[in-house]
């Protein structure tokens, strides 16, 4: 195998590699860095060895990433305030043709579905990542991971319970969900009490990411009022340059908020029943950096 071929197969396979490792670590940092180890194992494997390169590149990625997240869990024990994923922009476009598996990566990679997966084991995570998101056969998984068929099929029946059991029920509508995420921002941003108000279910939720390093609560927020005063309360004062641009994060609608040109905050909302049922504001620095000064 050249090394132009080496380098073709392994960047054929990239996507399904990040996607993996995103999933199993909500950080594009981090995928990256898996990733990265991977191609330089697979750079210098013996080609002889590797019958299935996918099958050799996928079990690279995912014992990688299954390392990185017990590393990580020490870390995020220690995280200032609520957790959410790095956000990543979802552009499926013609490599994923098909609707149905389109449908599928992006709840996969939902904030709601990656926050249920921050509590399972690495191994629960990387069963139901494989196989929930990429449809790998058990046989496969089973061998990637170093287990038997019978005991990655039990994993994999407590990872989906687990999911499904905690997982929130919400509408899927691209359209009206950028519509009340639009809507929700200019009554924030006004200070539109009432706006706010008729825009929230009765038990809505906030959760702020900032790890402490800019202004967000630190504990979630429930109920429609205590999330509209808390927003109407940081309204009060002037915002200068404030913009708003719309595009496809992790699956949906949102919004990245750019006060002076830069990078503030991105704001993406769950809706269920025409009301906002989850508002999740990523303020932390580290975790914008993908949108550079844009």
């Amino acid at each position: 195998m050249t090394a132009d071929t080496v380098t073709d197969v392994f960047e054929e396979h990239r996507p399904v590699l990040t996607g993996v490792a995103y999933r199993m670590l909500g950080r594009i940092a981090d995928a990256e860095d898996v990733v990265q180890e991977a191609w330089l194992r697979w750079s210098s494997a013996v080609r002889e060895d590797v019958c299935e390169p996918r099958a050799f590149l996928v079990t690279i990625v995912t014992r990688l990433a299954i390392d990185r997240l017990r590393q990580l869990r020490t870390r995020r024990e220690a995280y200032v305030g609520p957790w959410l994923p790095e956000p990543l922009v979802t552009d499926f476009g013609p490599a994923v043709p098909d609707t149905a598996e389109q449908a599928v990566l992006a709840d996969s990679v939902s904030v709601a579905v990656l926050v249920v997966l921050e509590s399972l084991s690495p191994l629960e995570r990387a069963v139901f990542v494989l196989r929930e998101a990429f449809g790998f056969p058990y046989g496969e998984i089973a061998t990637t991971l170093d287990r038997t068929e019978a005991a990655v099929r039990q994993l994999a029946g407590r990872a989906r319970r687990h999911v499904e059991e905690r997982k929130p029920r919400y509408d899927v509508d691209p359209v009206h969900r950028r519509d009340l995420t639009e809507r929700f921002l200019a009554a924030a941003a006004g200070g539109d009490l009432e706006e706010l108000l008729a825009l929230l279910a009765p038990d809505v939720r906030l959760v702020g990411d900032s790890g402490g390093k800019s202004k967000a609560p630190l504990r979630i927020l429930e109920s429609a009022d205590k999330v509209a005063r808390f927003l109407h309360a940081i309204a009060q004062g002037p915002v200068p340059d404030l913009e708003a641009r719309s595009l496809e994060l992790n699956g949906g609608p949102a919004l990245l908020v750019l006060i002076g040109g830069k990078p503030d905050s991105v704001m993406q909302v769950d809706v269920r029943g025409g009301l906002i049922q989850c508002v999740y504001i990523v303020r932390n620095p580290d975790k914008l950096t993908i949108f550079g000064d844009a």
